[in-house]
């Protein structure tokens, strides 16, 4: 992706800058870094600096002992263990900082993750790039009737026309008030010198949220990896998640051991309460056990057995 100045935050050490240093660094990610991957129609993501690597776990949790383990497979069942376990201490010792590009609607539903360092572009400062979120047609979906935070059946025909059209129309309309109301010069219209425009932080509000913001965002990997467990399951709205799922690549590539760990026992993994549990007991020992019987209400019932059910 092509990113031009005027499109990005700038970046205090330019990427061919090479630098020598007694830290840690990992070859996989160095390989990576300030490559923006292309998300969605105008997004990105990329990585901006990091801190430790897969020892830097173990030398947290053996900080007792004076010096890590030797060998890969003992780092890895050490990781492992501390994953299985909830030993989250020891992941905090790594950090890493991304760049993202993302629509607004997507960085307020972001920022709810309360674990961060976060520092966007400022639209009091600087005038918004001319920019939207207009989704793909399979991403069009009816609202489902199950689920208030979910989707349904893909729009098609006419109706799926007319939503693309009135969320392009309605985001383009808006940046033209929006440059209007600025008095801007830009590439499209000189600025009126009889009008002296309105502030930028009073013209921002007429712009729409699928316009794209961006921001840096720093975080350790313990509140990575729970960032993650929520927003790149199958369950997370799709233009969240594949911002997830580019930053979990990001992730293997950083930490393989402590990644792997995290896939077996958090994102591929399921948690039952101790009466879901008490239920599959009875099952294992060859009781037949309905829901109105086991406890649990038709809701938990509906959740155990979607579990149980799924294919390995």
């Amino acid at each position: 992706m092509s990113l031009s100045e005027d499109q990005t935050i700038t970046i205090p050490a330019a990427p061919e800058t090479v630098y020598k240093t007694l830290r840690a660094t990992v070859p996989a990610l160095e390989a990576k870094l300030y490559e923006a991957v292309p998300l969605l129609d105008h997004g990105f993501v990329r990585v901006i600096d990091y801190m430790g690597d897969d020892h830097a776990i173990v030398q947290a949790a053996r900080v007792s002992y004076g010096r890590g383990t030797r060998k890969v497979s003992e780092d890895a069942g050490l990781i492992r263990y501390l994953m299985r376990h909830r030993h989250t201490t020891p992941f905090e010792m790594c950090e890493i900082k991304f760049h993202v590009k993302l629509p607004i609607f997507i960085a307020r539903q972001w920022i709810r993750h309360r674990m961060a360092s976060v520092n966007e572009y400022s639209a009091r400062y600087s005038v918004m790039d001319r920019e939207f979120y207009i989704p793909d047609p399979a991403q069009l979906a009816a609202q489902s009737t199950v689920n208030r935070q979910g989707r349904e059946a893909v729009l098609e025909g006419d109706e799926a026309a007319r939503v693309l059209a009135l969320l392009r129309t309605d985001a383009e309309r808006s940046y033209d008030h929006y440059a209007w109301l600025l008095n801007e010069e830009s590439a499209e219209k000189p600025a009126d010198p009889d009008r002296q425009g309105l502030a930028r932080e009073l013209a921002r509000m007429n712009l729409t949220l699928n316009t794209y913001t961006q921001w840096y965002w720093k975080t350790d990997l313990h509140n990575l990896f729970h960032f993650l467990s929520l927003r790149a399951d199958s369950h997370a709205q799709y233009e969240i998640r594949v911002y997830a799922e580019a930053m979990l690549e990001i992730v293997e590539a950083w930490v393989p051991i402590a990644a792997q760990a995290y896939r077996d026992y958090r994102l591929g993994a399921h948690s039952f309460s101790a009466p879901m549990l008490s239920v599959l007991r009875r099952m294992l020992a060859g009781e037949k056990v309905e829901q109105p019987e086991s406890g649990l209400s038709a809701r938990e019932w509906r959740e155990m057995m979607a579990t149980l059910e799924q294919p390995a």
